[in-house]
């Protein structure tokens, strides 16, 4: 078994004296517009499919055993407002939900724990960087440089918001949620997110709330980005084992 909530309780208390380190993965994201072309939950999506291919590829590690929690689908997505289908919940209740699903399983024992990001507003981050640390728990920060220079260049110029990046991503995981045709057809947008001032999508000039090339996505760069996505999360995985 692979997802924590599939477990029984008793299994659960098992996993203290497996031979294996259990470490939980916890999927984070946000439910905002993403486009007219992709689905809101793109950065939960993301979130799990790294968590998916993940355990999968540490399934038969003698010391490991790997199992994802429910994911935690709503973040900080202030950027998102004025565009149907956002969710945004703010900083201290996003903060208080992820550092007490962390105390819950640490106080079982249960201490080796990792967020899993693919939402990317700043002050979204600033939470889980401070969750990370007040809790004790690992965190994937895919934007800090050790990280974001393995990824693609959308990624890296801050233009990657429902653009190429996510877009492959999703086509690579649900291609059933992409609207192909209109995805085809939407002009370039450059807006980089991750310079300072930017507030919103509508005032940064992302009247349809993406950003980038989606145009240019396809579902095979999408699996050469879960491979290098992968790559990471098992290598932080080791690292906090």
């Amino acid at each position: 078994m692979t997802y924590f909530a599939e477990l029984s309780s008793r299994q659960v208390a098992a996993l203290a004296s497996d031979a294996r380190v259990p470490v939980l993965l916890l999927p984070v994201g946000a439910v905002e517009p993403h486009g007219p072309h992709a689905p809101l939950g793109t950065d939960p999506l993301i979130s799990r499919g790294m968590c998916e291919r993940a355990a999968a590829r540490l399934a038969g590690d003698p010391g490991l055993r790997v199992l994802i929690l429910p994911e935690v689908p709503y973040g900080v997505t202030r950027f998102a407002a004025g565009f149907a289908g956002g969710v945004s919940i703010g900083e201290e209740t996003l903060f208080a939900l992820l550092t007490e699903i962390c105390g819950a399983l640490t106080e079982q024992g249960l201490t080796r724990i990792l967020l899993v990001n693919n939402h990317f507003e700043p002050a979204h981050l600033a939470v889980l960087r401070r969750v990370a640390e007040t809790a004790g728990v690992g965190f994937v920060d895919l934007v800090r440089r050790r990280y974001a220079a393995r990824l693609t260049d959308e990624f890296r110029s801050g233009e990657c918001h429902a653009g190429q990046y996510e877009t492959s991503l999703v086509l690579a995981d649900r291609p059933d949620l992409v609207d192909a045709a209109v995805q085809r057809g939407l002009p370039a947008v450059h807006v980089d997110l991750a310079r300072g001032g930017v507030t919103n999508f509508a005032s940064a000039g992302m009247t349809e709330a993406y950003c980038g090339t989606p145009a240019q996505a396809t579902a095979e760069e999408g699996e050469k980005t879960f491979s290098v996505l992968t790559d990471i999360l098992v290598e932080a995985i080791r690292e906090l084992v």
